[in-house]
């Protein structure tokens, strides 16, 4: 790659957990890919500016300042709209030709890089190419929250078209994610994004051949608790953006319903993947008690309108 000519992928890193061990486990991965043409961003904010402590091991790593935010309450866990505000100063900096996001919690795969490059080369009506995602660790709340978190994407993910692929592991082409710009410049919402995607005749394709591993160390209860309100509050919030209350009402009304319809749907593809007695059923308890918290925050997110 010269000087002048853009690289063949730029990765953007979401600062989700903002640790600096997570974010070098991170980047140990993708560098131990060897792969050529390979441009690597990191927005950060003040409350976690010790990453770029990191820049002397990794020097080819782009560490980004997201200047004139206001992020404190969200770092204290009261909220998560900082990750979709500061992700889109790495898109909007990024000059690959295919441009992907994954998080400082996620651990690649050694092809991780080439699978997405040849998954797009494999289907050129596609705009974007998402993996599967697995648990990186054998406590059962880890496995719980990966599920409750990944459920669509339990591995092994099958090469097959997808109405979704989620932003922890996900590559867009430059053009489409151009393309897209007005839907995601301010704010990327994985679900408004690909949505726009879809509607615009693109294609999204999940592939086997990208795996990312979520690797998020001793989570504490209280944490993952919160967190699943915090979560459930910003999707529901952003969903009905723009729709009047009587809408909203209604949807507030079938959240009850969500913790069995959703922990079913886990079940139903860790059966048909093969991990269902093994790597779902003894987690299903604690599924289940996330799933109740995040359909509060979601109901709580619909009344209110506001993703915080």
């Amino acid at each position: 790659m010269t000087a002048s000519s853009p690289p063949e992928l730029t990765v953007v890193i979401a600062l989700v957990s903002g640790a600096v061990e997570r974010l070098r486990t991170c980047l140990a991965a993708l560098e131990a890919q060897r792969f050529p043409g390979l441009e690597i961003l990191v927005p950060y904010d003040d409350p976690v500016a010790d990453v770029t402590s990191l820049s002397e091991d990794y020097p080819l790593v782009e560490f980004i300042h997201a200047e004139g935010l206001d992020t404190a309450a969200a770092r204290s866990g009261s909220s998560r709209e900082h990750h979709d505000s500061i992700r889109t100063i790495g898109l909007r900096r990024a000059r690959g030709r295919v441009v992907a996001m994954l998080e400082d919690i996620g651990e690649a795969d050694p092809g991780w890089c080439r699978g997405l490059l040849d998954a797009l080369d494999r289907h050129p009506d596609a705009g974007a190419v998402g993996g599967g995602m697995g648990c990186g660790s054998t406590r059962l709340i880890n496995r719980a929250v990966c599920l409750s978190d990944f459920w669509r994407y339990q591995l092994p993910v099958p090469e097959s078209t997808s109405p979704f692929a989620s932003d922890a592991n996900i590559a867009y082409r430059r053009e489409v994610l151009e393309a897209l710009r007005d839907v995601w410049e301010d704010d990327f919402h994985e679900t408004i994004v690909n949505g726009a995607l879809l509607e615009r005749g693109y294609q999204i394709w999940l592939t086997p051949a990208a795996t990312i591993y979520q690797k998020r160390g001793q989570l504490r209860w209280g944490e993952v608790l919160q967190e699943r309100i915090v979560w459930g509050r910003s999707y529901g919030g952003t969903r009905v953006k723009g729709i009047p209350l009587s809408k909203r009402l209604v949807y507030a009304a079938l959240c009850p319903a969500l913790p069995l319809l959703l922990t079913s749907r886990v079940m139903r593809i860790a059966w048909r993947r093969g991990n269902f007695w093994s790597g779902c059923l003894p987690a299903l308890p604690i599924v289940f008690l996330l799933f109740i918290m995040w359909s509060y925050g979601e109901m709580v997110g619909y009344f209110s309108g506001r993703p915080v």
